[in-house]
C-alpha cells in the first residue's frame, strides 16, 4: 500500500512542508518563511527540485535526506538512528505505514492547514524495529519534532543516539551559539558555517553553563534585528547534543538530542526510547527566533502570572549564618520597600553550617531552629509575603546522615567514588527506596509550613554518574527523568507551588526543565555589568518573566567591582525582580532609590511579563539598548547602558526605537527612578530630553516611523549608568 502524502502547515508566519514517498521518511521540503497554500504537485515539486545531483564517483541515486538520515537511503553524514543489536542491526531502513494530521488518517493526497502535528508510524521488518516519528508545527511558529523507537524483537536493542534533524537552506552561511562557565554562563559564539560538523557535546548531567543552548544558522552578518536566522534547541536538562552538519554535496543541518553515554538505554521486546522534543525556530534576526520560544511558553495553561512577585533571597545578605531576630529584622526591611517573597537560603537544616557537611538532612535544624521556622514563616505571612526555601534534592555531603547509613545511593561506579565537587556527590534518584526517602522529606516540610516556592538547587555536574544496584551502569537518563518526576510530583501534592530551577547559577536552563518550573536563576553572578550581558542572551530562549534578577549589593560579591544602585537596578528590571542585598548595610539614600525601582517594577511587570523584546543593533557591543513593547503597541519601556565610554571615533549615535507602529505618534520621556535627574552624574542629557523633572525629563513627542527609522540622538552616558525610556501613545 502507498502511503504518498505531502503536507503544508503555516502558522505565525512560517510554513512547514512535508514530503512523504515511495515509503520512505519524511523530508522537510521547507521550513522557513510563509508559503502560498501549495497545490496538489507544489510540494513534491519542491522536493524534486531540492534533489541533490548526482556526481562522479557518488551514488546513483539521488540522495533522500530524512528528518531521521539513513545510511541505506546514501546518506554519509549523521546517522538519525545509532543503535545495534549484539553487533547487528545498526542500519535500520524505514518503511513507512501509516502518516497521520492533527489526529486525521491521510495515506495519501495533500493536507494544508494551520498549526497541527505530523505522525508518521515506520518500521524495519528485517531488524525488528519500530519507530513513531512526530513534526508538529506550533501557534507560534515554533516546529518541534521528536522520535520513539521500539524493540519488537525477542533480544535486546541497544540505543546509542536518536537524532532528528532540521534543514537549513544554503544561504545559512554562519552560526552563532553559546558558551561560557559559572557566573559567565551564555556567552555567544559566531563562525562560518563550513564543511563538516560543528559538535557540541554536553556530557555534564544538567543543561550546563557552556551549553550551546539555542543553535542558530543564519544569513551572512544576521543581527538581533536583521537577517533570516533558523534557531534549534534540545529540550533536555541531562547530556544532549547540538550540531550543524555541512556536507559537501550542499546539504546543511541543525541536528540535536540526548547524548546517551555507553549502555544507558537497552530496550528489551516491547520497551521504547523517546528521544526529547528538538525545538526549530524561524525569524527575522535573533529577537524574530527568541519572540516564537517566548510565544510558545506564554500560551501554556501552566504559564506564570505576569504579576511575579518581587522577591527577596537571603543569601547573599546572611550565607549560612542564620539568626530568627535578623531575619525577622531583614523581612520587615523587606516588606517595608514593598518585597513580596521572601525566600530562606542554604544553611537552614541538619549539620549544614557551610558547604562541607548536612547535605541531604532535608530536617529542619534543631541547632539553628530549636523552635522550626514556624516563627520565620510567620514573620513572613503576616506581613503579606509569600515564604520560599532552598533545596538541593539531587545532593548530597559524604559527610551526613544520610550518606552515612545509605553510602549506595551515592552515584557511582564499581570500585571507586566520584571526584568530589563543592563537597559534595549526586544522590541516585533512580533508586526507588532513596526517592521515596527524599520525596517523603520534602513533603513533610511543604506539609508542615506555609511554603509557596521552592529554590532548587544543582551545584555539581554528574561525573561516573553510574548505579550501584545495577552494578555501576550510567544513568544519567534515568537521573534525569526522575529529577523531573519529582519536580512535578511536588507541585500535583501542593498545587500553586512554585520551583526556580537553579543549578550553579543559570546550568539548568532548558524547555525540558521548563515544562515544570516557573523560573531560573539566571546566574550566580549579580554584578550588574555581567547580567545585562547574561540576560540578554538567556532571552534567546526564555521570556523575561522566567528569569531571575537581583539587585545586590555594592560592592559586588562576585567581581568585588561597585556600581551605582541604579545601574544595578536597572540590569534587574526586565526579568522576574528582586533583591540579593543586606538591606540592614544599605544607606538610607540607597533605600530610597531602591524603592523607587519597586515601585517601578510594579507599575510596569504586567508589560515585562506579555510585551515583545526588542534588543536594539548597536554600532558599538558596549552599548546596550533593550526594550519591551506592549502587544497592541502603545506602550513601551527601554533601557540604554554603556559598559565602557564610545570606543569607535564618535559617540553613540542615534537609537533607533524598534517595535513600534510606524503609523502612530508616540510621547518618549527619559527618567532615572529615584535620582533628580540635575544632581544625577551618568548623563549628558540630549537636546530632545526636555526640561528636568524631578527623577525625569519632559521629553517629547515624535511619529514612531522617527522613532523606529531614524531615532533619537543618543545622550552622553558614563559607563554604568542607565537611562530609562518611557514611551506611551499620544
Amino acid at each position: 500500500m502507498s502511503y504518498d502524502c505531502t503536507v503544508a502547515l503555516t502558522s505565525a508566519g512560517v510554513s512547514l512542508w512535508l514530503e512523504v514517498s515511495q515509503g520512505r521518511l519524511p523530508s522537510i521540503v521547507h521550513w522557513g518563511a510563509a508559503m502560498p497554500d501549495p497545490s496538489d504537485t507544489a510540494v513534491r515539486d519542491a522536493a524534486t527540485a531540492g534533489l541533490t545531483s548526482n556526481i562522479p564517483n557518488g551514488i546513483d541515486a539521488p540522495v533522500h535526506w530524512s528528518v531521521l538520515p539513513e545510511m541505506g537511503a546514501g546518506v554519509l553524514g549523521r546517522p538519525g538512528v545509532v543503535g545495534h543489536r549484539d553487533r547487528t542491526a545498526w542500519s535500520p531502513r524505514w518503511v513507512v505505514s501509516a502518516v497521520r494530521v492533527a489526529g486525521g488518517e491521510h495515506s495519501e493526497g495533500l493536507y494544508v492547514g494551520g498549526p497541527a502535528v505530523v505522525e508518521v508510524d515506520a518500521a524495519d521488518p528485517a531488524n525488528a524495529l519500530g519507530l513513531r516519528l512526530e513534526i508538529e508545527l506550533l501557534a507560534s511558529g515554533l516546529v518541534r519534532t521528536r522520535a520513539t523507537l521500539t524493540n519488537l524483537a525477542d533480544g535486546p536493542y541497544n540505543v546509542d543516539s536518536v537524532t532528528p534533524s532540521l534543514p537549513v537552506p544554503t544561504r545559512a552561511a554562519e552560526l552563532l551559539d553559546l558558551a561560557g562557565h559559572w557566573s559567565s554562563e551564555r556567552t555567544p559564539q559566531r563562525l562560518p558555517f563550513a564543511i563538516g560538523a560543528h559538535v557540541r557535546e554536553n556530557r555534564r548531567g544538567r543543561t550546563g553553563a557552556d551549553s550551546a543552548y539555542v543553535l542558530h544558522a543564519g544569513t551572512q552578518g544576521f543581527t538581533f534585528r536583521t537577517g533570516e536566522v533558523w534557531g534549534m534547541h534540545v529540550a533536555w536538562s541531562g547530556n544532549h547534543l547540538h550540531m550543524a552538519e555541512r556536507t559537501a554535496l550542499g546539504q546543511r543541518l541543525l541536528v540535536g538530542g540526548e547524548l546517551l553515554l555507553p549502555g544507558e538505554v537497552v530496550l528489551h521486546h516491547g520497551e521504547s526510547y523517546a528521544s526529547p522534543w528538538v525545538y526549530g525556530s524561524y525569524g527575522t534576526g535573533l529577537d524574530g527566533v527568541a519572540g516564537r520560544f517566548h510565544d510558545y511558553l506564554r500560551a501554556r495553561e501552566t504559564h506564570v502570572d505576569h504579576d511575579r512577585p518581587v522577591t527577596l533571597n537571603c543569601w547573599e545578605a546572611v550565607y549560612f549564618d542564620h539568626q530568627l531576630d535578623r531575619l525577622v529584622d531583614l523581612i520587615d526591611r523587606a516588606a517595608d520597600l514593598g518585597v513580596e517573597r521572601f525566600v530562606l537560603d542554604d544553611g537552614w537544616f541538619g549539620s549544614r553550617r557551610d558547604d562541607s557537611s548536612g547535605l541531604g538532612d532535608w530536617v529542619v535544624s534543631d541547632e539553628v531552629w530549636p523552635d522550626g521556622l514556624g516563627a520565620l514563616v510567620e514573620a513572613c505571612t503576616s506581613r503579606g509575603m509569600q515564604f520560599g526555601l532552598w533545596f538541593e534534592p539531587e545532593m548530597v555531603n559524604l559527610d551526613s546522615a544520610l550518606a552515612r547509613q545509605h553510602p549506595d545511593w551515592v552515584m557511582q561506579v564499581p570500585g571507586r567514588l566520584p571526584l568530589e565537587s563543592r563537597h559534595q556527590q549526586v544522590l541516585n534518584l533512580t533508586i526507588p527506596e532513596c526517592y521515596d526517602h527524599i520525596r517523603n522529606a520534602m513533603v513533610a516540610l511543604l506539609d508542615a509550613y506555609d511554603i509557596s516556592s521552592i529554590k532548587w538547587d544543582h551545584n555539581r555536574d554528574l561525573t561516573d554518574p553510574g548505579t550501584v544496584p545495577l552494578g555501576g551502569r550510567a544513568a544519567v537518563h534515568a537521573q534525569t527523568l526522575q529529577t523531573y518526576r519529582l519536580m512535578a510530583e511536588l507541585k500535583a501534592h501542593q498545587p500553586g507551588l512554585e520551583i526556580e530551577s537553579c543549578a550553579s547559577g543559570g546550568s539548568r536552563a532548558d524547555l525540558g526543565v521548563m515544562e515544570i518550573c516557573d523560573r531560573i536563576w539566571g546566574s550566580d553572578c549579580t554584578e550588574p555589568a555581567e547580567r545585562l550581558r547574561i540576560n540578554r542572551w538567556t532571552y534567546q530562549l526564555l521570556p523575561p518573566e522566567l528569569i531571575g534578577s537581583h539587585v545586590a549589593a555594592a560592592p559586588s560579591h562576585q567581581t568585588g567591582r561597585i556600581h551605582h544602585v541604579a545601574f544595578r537596578a536597572a540590569s534587574a528590571l526586565f526579568g522576574h525582580f528582586g533583591i540579593e542585598w543586606d538591606l540592614a548595610s544599605v544607606p538610607d539614600d540607597d533605600i530610597a532609590q531602591l524603592r523607587s525601582w519597586v515601585r517601578l517594577y510594579k507599575q510596569v511587570r504586567d508589560l515585562v511579563g506579555t510585551g515583545t523584546l526588542v534588543r536594539g543593533d548597536t554600532e558599538d557591543p558596549q552599548l546596550y539598548l533593550t526594550g519591551i513593547v506592549s502587544a497592541e503597541q502603545d506602550r513601551a519601556i527601554y533601557t540604554l547602558a554603556a559598559t565602557t565610554t564610545p570606543t569607535l571615533t564618535s559617540l553613540w549615535g542615534r537609537i533607533r526605537l524598534e517595535g513600534l507602529d510606524p503609523d502612530r505618534a508616540y510621547h518618549v520621556r527619559p527618567m532615572v527612578p529615584g535620582v533628580e535627574v540635575a544632581t544625577f552624574p551618568g548623563i549628558m542629557a540630549a537636546p530632545w530630553f526636555g526640561q528636568g523633572i524631578g527623577s525625569s525629563w519632559e521629553g517629547g513627542t515624535y511619529s514612531g516611523a522617527v522613532l523606529i527609522e531614524l531615532g533619537l540622538q543618543a545622550p552622553f552616558l558614563i559607563p554604568d549608568y542607565p537611562l530609562l525610556l518611557l514611551v506611551r501613545e499620544v
